[in-house]
């Protein structure tokens, strides 16, 4: 019997009253029973591939004895001390490990408890740093529209996102938006590389717009996430942004939330674009792969000194630099090194791609397959001519998961500002998957589009 059509029903949870999620585009959840490498399982038995790592955090894959035990030695010893008084020796290692995978230019690590916290953590110290360097002017970020960087208020001011704006605009200051070099949707007039220039040149006008005096930072993800879909904008995009932060002493954030620790092939997606390395980067998801909250935010000696000796850091966390989830991040990178993850996820990236560029060419609703590494994005059309989105009403890219999610692949799906951009899902598995499993992504995929285009 066929793979595709011989597991159980998923088993739906029932509402307990105990658990508040309200997920856009999702109707209903599922009970997870166990989990082992890039599988899961429901409590009806029917098995899953992760086919996005959760929403692209399960770096390392599901079950790992070795996180495990890192888990219980640290446990054994000690879980949680207050970072402004104590520190472990997990704590110290993981500190020195990120930055020296982050390469020269980044001297330490601000260990947090996930993305937002790690992005206003850069913000903020972005912030202090130009008040004690004698720029207090320097208050603006700007960032991208479309663009993704949290949930918190700080984090959201620099998300661009209109339907957030209209819901959250009045309690929080939103901060000015250049547009993102998109690849697929280009206003007509453009190609590719003439939309990357124009919209390095947008940035460029909006910092004189604003005051250069003014412009604290610019802040982007150099493959997008859930807002743009794996974008990955011309190489000269980059370097051209590097260098107009640089004349206006602008510092550069790259968000690495979702493409660091990893992802791209490499632990800092930053390292494809090594002339335009930025100031501060934030990463989060894959620094601990899912089996603990953590974040971090990687910065250069030159900030961090300037504003220890001023007097300190004037930011902090409860749970930042913990034993437990220090531990677990240790394990993870470790895992990852050892097992040469960043190698294996360029590699079957080219080859998903390879595969998912196939299965476009015959399909008559998938317009375009982008991204880096194991961070990629397919996106859902209408009309592949005119690059027409489905109407609101149809949900095709939540419809195409939840036909997915029968089959037994999940599929992380997202319907950018209410269609504005773009629907998509992301196709990134564990950086863990073999041939085979592609193989098998593939056919359990392939098998989704021709029901969702029957």
């Amino acid at each position: 019997m066929s793979t595709l059509t011989s597991a159980p029903k998923p088993a739906r949870k029932e509402a307990s009253g105990t658990s508040f999620y309200a997920g856009r585009g999702a109707s209903e959840t599922f009970a997870v029973s166990h989990a082992k490498g890039i599988f899961f399982w429901d409590t009806n038995g029917k098995r899953y591939l992760d086919g996005s790592s959760g929403a692209v955090v399960a770096n390392i894959g599901h079950g790992n004895e070795r996180i495990r035990d890192a888990m219980i030695d640290q446990a054994n010893r000690i879980s949680y001390v207050v970072r402004t008084a104590f520190t472990c020796e997990a704590t110290d290692e993981l500190c020195r490990l990120i930055p020296r995978l982050a390469g020269p230019g980044f001297d330490q690590a601000y260990l947090v408890s996930g993305g937002s916290e790690a992005v206003e953590s850069a913000i903020k110290l972005a912030r202090q740093y130009a008040v004690v360097s004698g720029q207090p002017k320097r208050s603006k970020i700007l960032a991208r529209m479309p663009g993704y960087h949290g949930a918190t208020l700080g984090a959201a001011a620099v998300t661009g996102d209109p339907d957030r704006d209209k819901i959250f605009g009045p309690i929080m200051q939103i901060m000015p938006k250049v547009p993102a070099p998109l690849s697929y949707r280009i206003p007509e007039g453009y190609d590719v590389n003439s939309y990357a220039d124009y919209c390095a040149e947008e940035l460029e006008r909006q910092i004189l717009a604003e005051g250069e005096e003014t412009v604290l930072a610019f802040i982007m993800e150099p493959v997008g996430g859930v807002a743009t879909g794996a974008l990955v904008a011309p190489d000269h995009y980059y370097s051209k942004v590097r260098k107009i932060c640089d004349r206006y002493g602008v510092l550069l954030i790259f968000d690495e939330v979702m493409s660091g620790a990893g992802r791209t092939g490499k632990f800092l997606a930053a390292h494809h674009w090594p002339d335009a390395l930025p100031d501060l980067v934030v990463c989060a998801k894959g620094l601990s792969a899912g089996y603990t909250p953590f974040g971090a935010m990687i910065a250069p000696n030159k900030i961090v000194d300037k504003v220890v000796e001023s007097g300190g850091f004037l930011h902090g966390h409860t749970y930042s630099g913990n034993p437990l989830s220090s531990a677990i991040a240790l394990a993870v990178l470790n895992e990852m090194l050892d097992q040469n993850l960043m190698q294996n996820a360029e590699r079957m990236g080219l080859l998903l791609r390879r595969k998912l560029n196939a299965l476009k060419d015959r399909t008559t609703t998938i317009g375009d397959v982008r991204g880096k590494g194991l961070l990629n994005a397919v996106e859902i059309v209408e009309d592949k001519t005119t690059k027409a989105i489905f109407p609101g009403s149809k949900q095709a890219s939540y419809r195409v998961s939840e036909i997915a999610r029968d089959l037994g692949l999940h599929i992380y799906a997202r319907r950018a500002a209410s269609g504005k951009f773009g629907e998509w899902f992301l196709a990134a598995p564990p950086l863990i998957i073999t041939e085979p499993e592609v193989d098998l992504f593939m056919e359990l995929l392939t098998e989704t589009f021709r029901i969702f285009e029957s």
